[in-house]
């Protein structure tokens, strides 16, 4: 891994990084690999169904110049999940940076109706799978001496309980405490890991919510910026924390939400 250092021109550069981004087909998840890509990384992703999205997002690293490599991984399954990273060494080198950005929800289910499997799918691929992309990852940076940068994406329901989210809640509380206990285990080693969790998002997943004028007119005036936040506002952000400026910064949870969460407790 290059030695992390200050550049005075451009203090975000990561030339000559290789960063490690799953779930990189849409979403948040593409303008992160898409933002390394043009600040200099060679960017690896995971896709899970959406191949045409996937290509898009390589399209995108290689027109930046960048080398890409895309494999269709199912995070939830810890054997796929070596296999992408040996073929990440084969392919690119050492990762120097991971995004665990891979998720699904599982909304709209009461605890009571929710099945063992579904509840099951989404712990698998909302923690779990973190858990076995860190695993590798901590294991390769500590092998080549340390130094790298571990992200989390969270979501803001890892703290504001959410009815019907129940699961998604569990998971992406767990995965905060997970990025927390982790940068305690990683600091000797000069990896840092911290957590970006998002609010109201504008990507495929949020697409629903946000088209449908009655979901719209209810959750909109929740959220103090009276708006939905973009992906790439949320690709900047990540970009600063994998970079050199952000060396001093570990075991914590960037709130990207427009104020949503100022809003605990307001109108009671």
């Amino acid at each position: 891994m290059g030695v992390f250092h200050h550049d005075q021109e451009d203090p975000m550069t990561l030339s000559g990084r290789i960063a490690i981004v799953t779930g990189g087909d849409s979403g948040m998840g593409q303008a992160m690999a898409i933002a390394f890509a043009e600040a200099g990384a060679d960017v690896a992703f995971t896709f899970h169904s959406d191949r045409e999205g996937g290509e898009h997002t390589r399209e995108r690293i290689e027109a930046a110049g960048r080398r890409a490599l895309m494999r269709q991984v199912d995070v939830c399954d810890e054997h796929e999940v070596d296999a992408f990273f040996e073929a990440v060494d084969a392919e690119l080198g050492t990762p120097d940076i991971l995004v665990n950005n891979a998720g699904i929800g599982a909304g709209g289910i009461p605890v009571a109706e929710l099945s063992t499997e579904d509840f099951d799918r989404v712990v698998r691929t909302d923690l779990y799978g973190p858990f076995f992309c860190s695993r590798a990852f901590m294991r390769r940076r500590i092998a080549a001496g340390g130094r790298g940068r571990l992200l989390n994406i969270t979501s803001v329901h890892d703290s504001i309980p959410s009815p019907g989210s129940a699961a998604y809640g569990a998971a992406k509380g767990g995965l905060l405490t997970f990025t927390r206990s982790l940068s305690l285990e990683a600091a000797s080693y000069r990896i840092n890991v911290n957590a970006i969790a998002p609010g109201l998002i504008a990507t495929p997943m949020t697409q629903e919510r946000l088209d449908d004028p009655e979901t719209r007119e209810k959750e909109l005036p929740n959220i103090p910026w009276k708006r939905p936040g973009r992906p790439e506002e949320v690709a900047r952000l990540a970009v600063y924390l994998v970079s050199d400026d952000a060396d001093y910064i570990t075991g914590q949870n960037f709130v990207i939400d427009g104020g949503l969460e100022m809003n605990w407790g307001q109108g009671a």
